[in-house]
């Protein structure tokens, strides 16, 4: 019997996580349907939502490359060509980089994803009801992360007690269907989630999710400088289509 001390806790991981996503889902449905009514977002809103700090970083410093305010090299390095800021995130971006004038792009971005303009942006769309509290941020993206979890921990469970040599008095067959008990709560509370929540996002509230899809369904498909640099804020430098661009930024992601 000693499968069953395996069983015990393969279901105690499989409910706790399907209870943290689904009161996770419960929270999420209950966000008034009329937030965010008439609210029309700007770029660094849109990327905070699709991205969070960093994505309002790296959209800022895409936007003043476009400018030619600021150079981005294919070797990861930024360097500062008019250092007048015209927003407060542009001035954060220029501080990140120093009075040197040239930086590496991936402390550049760190430094001013935590500027004092990434936090009041996150308090103002926090505020509206437009994006996670912080201490939310274990909502429906974190609770299905945590039922994926689950469901690997009970293979692995299930796995290790049809595996042990020890002898049981239990058919293999019929231990696998103990097993397969919390497996399937988990998948089909996967399966749920789908099907209501998706896109899961960590910042967005389903209103600010609602006001993201709005957005990219009324960007013109002119390929203008507002449709690029909204392409940057709600998918990130990915979707960037020049090489040089991309490779500037894929140093942050090596490093």
């Amino acid at each position: 019997m000693f499968w069953v001390l395996l069983l015990l806790p393969a279901w105690a991981v499989a409910g706790v996580a399907c209870s943290r996503l689904c009161l996770a889902a419960v929270r999420s449905a209950s966000v008034d349907a009329d937030v965010g009514e008439g609210h029309e977002l700007t770029l660094y809103e849109a990327a905070f939502l699709s991205g969070g700090p960093g994505r309002v970083a790296e959209l800022t410093l895409v936007s003043m490359a476009r400018q030619r305010r600021l150079l981005l090299a294919h070797t990861g390095w930024a360097t500062v060509v008019d250092p007048r800021g015209r927003d407060e995130m542009e001035r954060s971006v220029i501080g990140a980089i120093g009075p040197e004038g040239q930086s590496r792009i991936t402390p550049v971005r760190a430094a001013a994803a935590g500027a004092d303009a990434v936090r009041g942006l996150a308090d103002r769309l926090t505020g509206a009801g437009l994006a996670v509290p912080d201490g939310a941020r274990t909502t429906v993206a974190a609770g299905v992360r945590q039922v994926r979890g689950a469901a690997l921990t009970v293979l692995a469970l299930g796995a290790a007690a049809l595996l042990m040599p020890a002898p049981s008095d239990m058919p293999r067959l019929l231990m696998a269907a103990w097993f397969g008990l919390p497996l399937a709560l988990t998948l089909s509370c996967l399966a749920l989630a789908r099907i209501e929540a998706h896109p899961y996002s960590r910042w967005a509230s389903p209103a600010g999710q609602r006001l993201l899809a709005a957005l990219t369904r009324h960007t013109p498909a002119a390929a203008d400088d507002r449709t690029y640099l909204t392409s940057i804020a709600v998918r990130g430098v990915h979707a960037a289509a020049e090489p040089e661009l991309r490779a500037a930024f894929a140093h942050r992601d090596r490093a």
